[in-house]
């Protein structure tokens, strides 16, 4: 039976040379025992201020662990590593970025909750996962879960998010079943994890709050500055091509 891997990573940073400091997990195989894995491991590269910010992870709590390839969580994730299982994550691109920089290439089949929440909650104001909690009511269950598995749930803590994801992804293939009537729902969240999405708003800038097909004719000479100057995410980049050229 395949096993479906919820996974989240805490880094020293989002920078190019920054590594992992947390591995975190959730193996869910039917309604067979779920079992948790949460590791810290220790880094050469140091933990910035603004990491430490976020995830209140600090030298002290990384200190004498592991390096990431000796954790007991990275082996039996290479364990499941296996084009039968599932890899689910929010905001897939950056925690597989961060695990391809420790050696781990995912061979698992991939659902990223963040890109199919842009697909399926298109016109909501915000898809990350700490917004969602709090939108969908998740918090008002996750403790009784976070009990049951013997998790402490915080915001942006590895487990923590894990834990909120597994609530979310219940919600989303829910939504993808009334979206999708008649097909399987794992398998529409695999393949919406493959295609980029067309964003209809601007969420930041001059024009946050605008139609981005609006401001293509309007103001296309902005959209091919976008394309040359900044440091876009591939919905984004896939959104402007397609207006631009339309």
């Amino acid at each position: 039976m395949a096993k479906y891997i919820l996974l989240d990573t805490e880094t020293t940073g989002t920078a190019e040379e920054d590594r992992v400091i947390q591995l975190g997990y959730i193996v869910l195989e039917g309604k067979k025992e779920t079992k948790v894995y949460n590791e810290f491991c220790s880094s050469e590269r140091p933990i910035s201020f603004g990491a430490m910010e976020i995830h209140g992870i600090t030298p002290e709590m990384i200190e004498g662990k592991p390096p990431f390839r000796e954790m007991r969580a990275y082996k039996e994730l290479e364990l499941l590593n296996d084009s039968s299982n599932y890899m689910v994550i929010h905001n897939a691109p950056f925690d597989l970025g961060m695990l391809s920089k420790e050696g781990f290439t995912c061979k698992m089949k991939l659902i990223d909750t963040l890109r199919c929440a842009k697909h399926i909650f298109d016109d909501s104001e915000a898809h990350r996962l700490q917004f969602f909690r709090y939108k969908m009511g998740l918090y008002k269950h996750e403790k009784a879960e976070a009990d049951a598995l013997g998790i402490e749930v915080k915001a942006h803590d590895a487990i923590g998010d894990v834990l909120v994801m597994k609530l979310f992804l219940s919600k989303l293939r829910e939504a993808v079943q009334e979206k999708f009537p008649g097909v399987n729902p794992v398998e529409k969240l695999v393949e919406l994890t493959q295609q980029p999405v067309l964003i209809k708003t601007f969420r930041f800038g001059k024009y946050r709050g605008k139609k981005i097909a609006d401001i293509a004719v309007e103001d296309a000479g902005y959209l091919r500055w976008m394309q040359g100057n900044m440091d876009l995410d591939e919905d984004m980049k896939y959104t402007l091509a397609q207006l631009i050229h339309s």
